[in-house]
């Protein structure tokens, strides 16, 4: 997640989106008195700063499920004001009124039949190759980003969602609205794709898959489907 306040821009940053990607490249034009939250594992060229706080912690607690409660805890503690999945909703509590209104929210989503199929890619990797389809489909934790850039009632509140599948084109205009220098090509490869089988979908998810991601990821297909 960036706060720049040198080009007045607040990038959330999703799952599986090329999100690591446009951290690196950002943290290298953004100022010192910027916010970058740091990348875990560390990313040569990533320059975080000035993440660290105090905060309210009670927009956290409503926020996330008891699960979470214990690591909202231990952030507030350590004064971890920021980090790098924050959602949306919770940058805007703890940012100032101005600097919400008047900055640019901008994050990126991606098709979710692909994105499940990269997620799960990374999941196999980690796994050491064991982990099956099958196996991630059971357990059930997909990468689900519509939280990301909604409030709790589910309305959009980012100025801007980029199409992962056009993002080189998406951040040219964006960018250039914002005065960012950009090339017109994001040559950075931070956490590249770990996915080695490029078919589409509709060759590697059986029919029940398939529904399940329409079904999963209902909320965000609507949402993909006012964009359009």
């Amino acid at each position: 997640m960036i706060i720049s306040h040198k080009y007045k821009f607040i990038f959330i940053k999703t799952k599986k989106t090329a999100g690591t990607s446009i951290e690196v490249y950002l943290s290298n034009l953004c100022g010192p008195d910027d916010v970058v939250t740091p990348i875990s594992p560390a990313v040569n060229g990533h320059n975080p700063r000035n993440y660290h706080g105090f905060f309210n912690p009670l927009p956290d607690f409503k926020h996330y499920k008891p699960g979470r409660w214990l690591r909202i805890v231990k952030d507030f503690f350590r004064c971890q004001r920021y980090y790098r999945h924050i959602p949306a909703s919770l940058v805007r509590s703890r940012v100032s009124v101005d600097v919400w209104n008047s900055y640019t929210k901008f994050c990126v989503e991606r098709d979710p039949f692909d994105k499940t199929l990269s997620h799960y890619f990374m999941l196999k990797s980690r796994s050491k190759g064991e982990l099956t389809l099958e196996e991630y489909f059971r357990i059930g934790r997909f990468c689900l980003n519509d939280s990301q850039y909604t409030d709790i009632h589910g309305k959009v509140i980012v100025d801007s969602i980029l199409s992962y599948e056009n993002l080189n084109a998406g951040l040219s205009t964006l960018f250039a609205n914002l005065g960012v220098p950009f090339s017109g090509q994001l040559m950075e490869t931070a956490k590249s794709e770990t996915r080695k089988d490029q078919r589409g979908y509709q060759d590697l998810l059986t029919k029940e898959q398939i529904e399940t991601i329409y079904r999963v990821f209902d909320n965000e297909l609507s949402l993909r489907a006012a964009r359009q």
